[in-house]
């Protein structure tokens, strides 16, 4: 089973590991395009009002633009200890041990708008890229990534079962056949159900927490929801898709 997140904007910054090398990290079919936006971001990043509006963001976070024109020299740290966050906090990969480390350690996956798909241990840098992000005279990011993301993710759907966390813009980058898909909808005490925004993340982080740590080896979406309600999850299936319930 792989545990597929999306990334967060924010970053752990520094690490201890060499500067990115494109041809260490997983699946090498997306070797190309992710050079291609590497390249494309440490241009950008020499103009920074340009990197501002591609990027979205303001004078004030200026240092994202820095942290992409060093992409290819700043020390890289494995992916999943990379990204912080709401989602990230609660998985809390850091503090499991062991087995039960290594095993989610090969179970997570994150969806990346720079590098397509990365695996765990896969050492990247700090950047600012965003799927909904727009590089300067180029297509979007979906239009760029499906063609060479969607096979890789169908092969790795063909093998394992996928588990999919992404949120919709970083799902439009490549398509899983036959993943299982989660949203997070909480219940009032009238009954009414509304979309959980912000702590939607927290609540997919204790998901993925309890599905890359289990012993059990899950291949279906009924195994998966099973996983979460023994997690303390409330959960209910229609197909390949799952709702967590929370109170609101």
């Amino acid at each position: 089973m792989i545990v597929l997140l999306p990334p967060s904007e924010t970053k752990r910054t520094g690490g201890d590991g060499p500067a990115l090398s494109i041809e260490a990290l997983s699946s090498p079919a997306l070797r190309p395009l992710r050079t291609e936006l590497v390249d494309e971001l440490v241009a950008l990043a020499a103009d920074r009002p340009a990197s501002r509006r591609a990027l979205g963001i303001s004078a004030a976070q200026d240092a994202e633009i820095d942290r992409n024109a060093a992409l290819r020299t700043a020390p890289t740290m494995p992916a999943i200890d990379r990204y912080t966050g709401v989602l990230y906090d609660a998985l809390d990969v850091g503090s499991l041990r062991g087995a039960t480390a290594a095993r989610a350690r090969s179970r997570l996956a994150v969806g990346s708008a720079l590098f397509g798909l990365l695996r765990a241990d896969d050492p990247i840098p700090a950047y600012r890229l965003s799927a909904t992000s727009r590089l300067p005279g180029r297509a979007t990011l979906a239009s760029r990534w499906r063609p060479v993301l969607d096979p890789v993710l169908a092969a790795l759907a063909g093998r394992e079962l996928v588990v999919d966390l992404r949120s919709g813009s970083y799902a439009a980058l490549g398509k899983v056949p036959g993943a299982v898909c989660v949203d997070v909808v909480a219940e009032h005490a009238d009954g009414r159900r509304t979309v959980v925004s912000h702590f939607n993340k927290a609540h997919k982080g204790r998901l993925a927490r309890a599905l890359s740590s289990t012993r059990s080896e899950p291949t279906d979406a009924v195994a998966v929801a099973g996983v979460a309600r023994r997690a303390g999850m409330r959960v209910e299936r229609r197909g390949d898709h799952l709702t967590v319930v929370v109170a609101a």
